[in-house]
């Protein structure tokens, strides 16, 4: 499904499911400490989805068997909630859709836990500075490419490894709707995005190589070198000048 212009009504919805992960992510934070378990922390997400009035859009997405991806340390994405201890200094990312009347809204971010390093501060950093990058793009008639290169380029300016396997993409009535938006790109070049599209721009990036390996679940998708990583996404409404975005508060 290629992503749509929204209606006023859909728009409006989309809005409603992207306040709903906003508040969860705060709510997280305040839930996340050394010796709580992922699992203990989805459990958490799922009641405060609900309590908002959302519908935990992943659960069963393709068969994955929990609301939120969970991914510490070396994994990028797709991690599954569980009996996984979170300890000091560990890099936790969250992933979360959450539906509202039909309409679906995906946000992600990553946080330390504890003390952390120098180096896990700045790939933090980083990635927030390449994701803001890749929304200062954003206008009617943007190219995905436009995202790319600006998302690209504030990467590589702090060292770290791309995920190239793993992209941004349009959002809205389907988790993932297409154009494919890259974390990498040319611009000039790609699929042209106009006002009214919501979007997902998501970096993932690492402190080390940029290839990924699959776990042995089907599901949580790791750096193959071993490298911490992060990823940082939010929701955005293409305006006609810029980007509103869905999934702050």
């Amino acid at each position: 499904m290629y992503t749509k212009v929204k209606t006023a009504n859909e728009i409006s919805n989309i809005r409603v499911s992207g306040q709903i992960i906003a508040l969860v992510f705060e709510y997280l934070k305040g839930q996340v400490e050394v010796g709580v378990t992922t699992k203990y922390l989805a459990d958490h997400a799922k009641k405060e989805i609900h309590r908002l009035g959302g519908d935990t859009a992943l659960l069963g997405y393709e068969g994955f068997p929990d609301v939120i991806c969970i991914s510490v340390n070396d994994e990028v994405v797709h991690g599954i909630p569980g009996a996984r201890v979170i300890e000091n200094g560990d890099l936790v990312s969250f992933d979360l859709c959450v539906g509202y009347k039909g309409m679906i809204a995906d946000s992600a971010f990553t946080m330390i836990v504890g003390e952390g390093t120098g180096a896990k501060r700045r790939l933090l950093k980083g990635t927030q500075d390449a994701l803001e990058a890749g929304i200062n793009t954003l206008h009617d008639g943007v190219k995905t490419g436009d995202i790319g290169a600006a998302v690209e380029k504030a990467m590589t300016r702090h060292g770290f490894g791309i995920v190239r396997d793993l992209v941004g993409h349009g959002v809205g009535h389907g988790v993932h709707e297409e154009p494919d938006i890259p974390n990498y790109g040319i611009a000039g070049t790609g699929r042209v995005l106009n006002e009214g599209m919501t979007i997902c721009i998501e970096p993932m990036s690492t402190l080390g190589g940029d290839d990924v390996v699959m776990g042995r679940d089907g599901w949580t998708i790791s750096t193959s070198d071993g490298s911490l990583s992060a990823q940082f996404e939010h929701t955005l409404l293409i305006t006609k000048d810029s980007a509103e975005i869905i999934t702050s508060l």
